[in-house]
């Protein structure tokens, strides 16, 4: 759906594992590509076979140290561009004459760790809990 995003709109489910000091702060875990910090973890699910460097689209669900979940869809500026444009010709969001995501964000740079450093950026300034969607339990 356009304007929807592009990976349908949704927050991906939360599939809860033990953890331990063992466990990578970063890999593969199915499909899903988790990122551990200080302050949260996300679970990152990009497409299959995807390299998570060069990731311009993706679903995120965080789970912060309080046990609270939120989620969002990333998009680089230049993945909007690529949709806008894909939609100026399909016809679709008035030919591509608008994007909208009701849990978009959008950062400058492709990447899961482009986009982690976003993640905890936005815990250090405060703006976390305006910019992301909480999920309920």
């Amino acid at each position: 759906m356009p304007g929807q995003g592009g990976r349908g709109g949704r927050a991906p489910t939360w599939h809860t594992r033990q953890t331990s000091e063992s466990t990578p702060p970063e890999g593969w875990d199915g499909p899903w590509y988790r990122v551990r910090t200080e302050q949260f973890e996300a679970a990152f699910l990009p497409d299959a076979g995807e390299n998570p460097e060069t990731v311009h689209n993706v679903d995120v669900e965080v789970r912060l140290r309080d046990g609270s979940r939120w989620g969002a869809t990333l998009f680089t500026v230049a993945e909007v561009e690529v949709l806008m444009r894909r939609w100026a010709a399909s016809g679709e969001a008035l030919g591509g004459r608008y994007f909208w995501c009701s849990d978009g964000l959008i950062v400058r740079d492709a990447g899961i760790g482009n986009m982690t450093r976003v993640l905890t950026g936005l815990i250090e300034n405060g703006e976390f809990r305006q910019v992301l969607r909480r999920l309920d339990d």
